[in-house]
């Protein structure tokens, strides 16, 4: 079975070439965090490699490492931030797993003790978007 390639067309290639905006929290020259526009949690943000991946399984093995650092780096400036419980962190990849935009992302939503996630599909407000952005790079 074969991985279709990866297309530099996706809308998370598109925002690292800041040709669609997003509410950042972290950039560096391996990884962009974001918020997720979508949130099923309070301070759920999307880490993205700057290495063009499909999945995971298209991440060449030496850059893998950095951007994981990173991804862990976001995950407890989040927790922090929202002084959270837990922390949920999802990955998926190809369609049958889940995944919808086609460039490797991490999601990192902050959990709180018996508080359930939002359903998906559902915009967030922007003004609590920025204001979660900024929460989260404070706490980094």
């Amino acid at each position: 079975m074969t991985t279709p390639a990866y297309d530099p067309q996706n809308i998370f290639a598109k925002i690292l070439r800041g040709e669609m905006p997003c509410y950042k929290v972290f950039e560096d020259d391996v990884a962009l965090a974001f918020m997720d526009i979508m949130p099923r949690a309070e301070g759920h943000v999307l880490v993205i490699p700057k290495t063009p991946a499909r999945g995971l399984l298209d991440m060449p093995p030496d850059a893998l490492g950095p951007y994981m650092l990173r991804v862990q780096k976001v995950a407890a400036a989040a927790r922090k931030a929202f002084d959270a419980d837990g922390l949920t962190i999802q990955q998926f990849n190809e369609t049958a797993g889940g995944q919808v935009v086609f460039h490797l992302h991490f999601h990192v939503l902050p959990r709180k003790e018996g508080v359930a996630l939002k359903p998906p599909g559902i915009m967030g407000d922007k003004a609590a978007l920025e204001a979660n952005a900024a929460r989260v790079r404070a706490a980094l």
